[in-house]
């Protein structure tokens, strides 16, 4: 019989998989086919759809009190998050997206030592200077001439990790009150209200007449997996794990991301990612791994007193 908290981990492992594939699948799509704000708005509304069906089953009302905080949550973990992400994913390489996207961890902690009151060691203040360290130099590298990647791009993507690390912090009350389902329709509601005005126009000047059965597949694995696969077993997680345990599984996107970077590049003449794996990058990621296995390790004995 496997435990829940098991169960959690297996949760999480997935859904990063899931993520570092949507790097390349979601790069394809935009902005050619569609533009990132347009796509913003089929993933929150088509998943907040699902999600209400699957609703339907449960009978949960929330209290009063707790609509700002799930109003908050709908904010930076739907809205904000995936705003930023996809128009930095379209602005920026996939690589660039899925190793920056890794300082999660970093932002978690350091947000739930302030609000959680959750001990700040020397080993994870150590882990947080040499991952931050490794994020702030591949932010930079977008404004390198090689590959797809951009300063802008990188700065959003940033800024993306940071909106879910808070989310990641905000949403875990709720998530000891409330049966997973609930908080997510709730704060998709609420992220769909937030990014309505920012992404309708987009939504309704894209041809979809251009569309492709690819870009369908695409579109339909964007909506499907990222968005209402990985937020479904990344709250079920939360049920059993800390947020920083959940935001530390992150570092699994960019392995997958540059797998397939990697194959698109060996197998394609003239693929546009052939500069976006180079060993400067590869160190950033080092780094930050470095900096999230301090922050998310037990203590070493080169840390204790």
């Amino acid at each position: 019989m496997i435990s829940n908290k098991a169960k959690a981990h297996i949760a999480l492992l997935s859904v990063n998989i899931i993520y570092g594939a949507n790097y390349l699948v979601a790069k394809g799509l935009m902005p050619n086919k569609i533009e990132a704000s347009a796509l913003v708005f089929l993933r929150i509304s088509g998943a907040g759809i699902l999600f209400l069906i699957l609703k339907l089953f449960v009978k949960e009302k929330v209290d009063r009190k707790d609509i700002p905080r799930l109003a908050l949550c709908g904010f930076l973990g739907v809205a904000t998050n995936q705003f930023f992400s996809m128009n930095g994913l379209s602005l920026t390489s996939p690589v660039d997206a899925a190793i920056i996207i890794t300082a999660m961890p970093i932002f978690t902690v350091i947000i739930s030592y302030f609000l959680l009151k959750e001990a700040l060691t020397t080993q994870r203040i150590t882990g947080i200077s040499i991952g931050g360290a490794g994020a702030v130099l591949l932010i930079y590298l977008g404004n390198s001439d090689l590959g797809t990647g951009s300063l802008l791009g990188n700065i959003f993507v940033c800024i993306n990790a940071l909106a879910f690390a808070f989310y990641l912090v905000i949403v875990k009350p709720l998530m000891s009150k409330y049966k997973p389902i609930t908080v997510i329709v709730w704060t998709f509601l609420f992220g769909f209200i937030s990014m309505f005005p920012f992404c309708i126009e987009k939504l309704i000047h894209t041809d979809f007449t251009t569309f492709v059965v690819s870009n369908w597949v695409s579109l339909f694995y964007v909506v499907i997996g990222p968005t209402f696969l990985a937020y479904l077993l990344n709250m079920f997680a939360l049920q059993f794990v800390k947020p920083t345990v959940s935001s530390s599984y992150i570092y699994v996107q960019p392995a997958v991301a540059m797998l397939l970077v990697a194959t698109i590049s060996y197998l394609v003449v003239d693929s546009q990612y052939k500069g976006d794996l180079t060993i400067t990058k590869l160190l950033c990621c080092i780094l930050i791994f470095c900096g999230v296995y301090l922050i998310s390790s037990g203590p070493l004995k080169w840390f204790k007193k």
